[in-house]
């Protein structure tokens, strides 16, 4: 190809042909030298891929049982953060209520979407999905324990039926002086 010449007819400049015209032999026809056997470099291909899904399989494992697992960080975290509210019903308290049964109803909501990424016919999902649920479940029931202590749920028959008595109180708190 000459300098500044078209390359078949189109008006360009540079061009790349890529019709195999040479009479140079390519590589498939050239035989194995001896003792070559390319059916043994197929099986350590096979070997290493093999090995190669193991591992993935292996690690999707683990990352599944870390995803099973972070709910724990959330409920220790969030109860602190409910002890941390008190006991009388505030904007606050209210707020790491809601909080505490809204996270576990979501992730509950979706478990299938969570472990998708992990889904492999090697590895089993079973127990990290069953873990994650007990721990989210725990999670709901911390939320219904504050409703209860906050006094917002409806224990006592009183609750139900306007016409009963409201129930005693157990405990009575004062000052360091008692008045008669």
């Amino acid at each position: 190809m000459d300098k500044g010449k078209a390359v078949m007819g189109t008006g360009r400049r540079w061009a790349v042909e890529f019709s195999d015209q040479s009479t140079v032999p390519s590589s498939r026809d050239i035989l194995d030298p001896p003792g070559f056997s390319r059916a043994s470099q197929e099986q350590d291909d096979s070997a290493n891929s093999r090995q190669k899904k193991d591992a993935e399989a292996t690690w999707k494992l683990q990352k599944a049982w870390e995803v099973a697992q972070s709910p724990f960080k959330n409920l220790m975290m969030m109860g602190f953060m409910m002890w941390m509210a008190g006991n009388t019903v505030h904007l606050f308290s209210i707020g790491i209520t809601f909080s505490a049964l809204w996270q576990p109803i979501s992730a509950l909501q979706s478990v299938g979407k969570i472990f998708e990424p992990f889904k492999d016919n090697k590895v089993e999902l079973l127990m990290p999905k069953l873990v994650f649920l007990a721990l989210n479940l725990g999670g709901l029931a911390l939320g219904v324990w504050k409703l209860n202590t906050l006094g917002l749920l409806p224990t006592h028959a009183s609750d139900w039926v306007s016409s009963l008595p409201p129930p005693q109180e157990v405990e009575h708190s004062g000052g360091g002086f008692v008045f008669h």
